[in-house]
């Protein structure tokens, strides 16, 4: 199933939010939980990651629109990445839903708050995902 997942780019001159399409398998129907989506999601994520870790390095180059982007960001690399150990998708799925039960990011379908991870979501065409990483404040909770 496609789904239309909001991603921010993040830079100093230009933050946009642009809907991304990822096509899970999510079972038959348009019908799943925020489970489901969060950790297909994931899975998507480390297999991305995974991918670019197998990449032979003599492929990474920059191009000028590269370059610029990430100077907007305040850092230019090629984008290697220098550690031996692939994702583990299990690891990267549990700390994903325990970040959503702590509350460390919100998942929004159209602008509707999903409150649980047992949530069942009906998703048509035109919906789309949002994911807001929530930022703490420093200061007293008390």
């Amino acid at each position: 199933m496609e789904i239309k997942v909001n991603m921010k780019s993040m830079g100093k001159r230009k933050q946009t939010v642009k809907p991304v399409v990822y096509d899970l398998p999510l079972g038959a129907g348009n019908t799943f939980t925020v489970r489901q989506l969060v950790t297909e999601l994931t899975r998507a994520g480390v297999e991305d990651y995974n991918r670019r870790h197998q990449e032979p390095e003599i492929l990474k180059c920059l191009t000028k629109e590269n370059i610029e982007d990430q100077a907007e960001r305040g850092k230019i690399s090629f984008g290697v990445i220098y550690g031996e150990k692939e994702a583990d998708f299990q690891k990267a799925a549990g700390n994903a839903i325990q970040c959503f039960e702590d509350g460390i990011y919100r998942v929004f379908l159209d602008e509707k708050p999903l409150e649980s991870l047992d949530e069942e979501v009906q998703v048509t065409k035109e919906s789309t995902f949002t994911f807001v990483r929530l930022a703490m404040l420093t200061g007293r909770l008390w």
